[in-house]
């Protein structure tokens, strides 16, 4: 199952991300991908919102992991573009089973260490302000999801 949404701005995504937030679950996957600008971030910022966390959502990609303890659930916003230059394992798999939601940026780069249920979106630039998210959902719990939110 595939299925497609078109944000034709920021608010939309936004809106998207909320709109997911509302049917969170502990352990809850999500994996981001699509080039440099396409709203990834953007995305995280506006699920972080709905969960209730007030803190500045910016891109982890120097620190891998940023971990938000101060909404509905725990948020864990990874920004894995730069794990290959990581040599040591930092516990990536860990981070799913921690009873909040893990958020992946550049998620195709460790397809190896995702878990096997997942929400996989894609994003991909149309225009300055138009993208189109692709949603590929990995497991029951995620196309009820999607069937629920698009």
């Amino acid at each position: 199952m595939n299925l497609k949404y078109v944000s034709k701005d920021i608010d939309d995504t936004l809106t998207i991300a909320e709109n997911i937030e509302s049917e969170k679950f502990p352990n809850m996957v999500i994996c981001l991908d699509g080039e440099l600008g396409s709203g990834k971030t953007v995305f995280v910022k506006g699920f972080a919102k709905a969960l209730g966390i007030d803190d500045n959502i910016t891109s982890p990609t120097f620190n891998i992991i940023k971990e938000y303890q101060t909404g509905e659930l725990p948020l864990f916003h990874m920004d894995v573009y730069r794990l290959d230059e990581v040599e040591e394992d930092i516990g990536i798999r860990d981070y799913f089973v921690k009873d909040g939601v893990t958020i992946i940026e550049w998620s195709e780069l460790i397809k190896n260490d995702l878990p096997e249920e997942r929400l996989e979106i894609t994003f991909k630039i149309v225009d300055e302000n138009t993208r189109v998210l692709l949603f590929k959902p990995f497991g029951k719990i995620y196309e009820d999801l999607c069937e629920s939110i698009l």
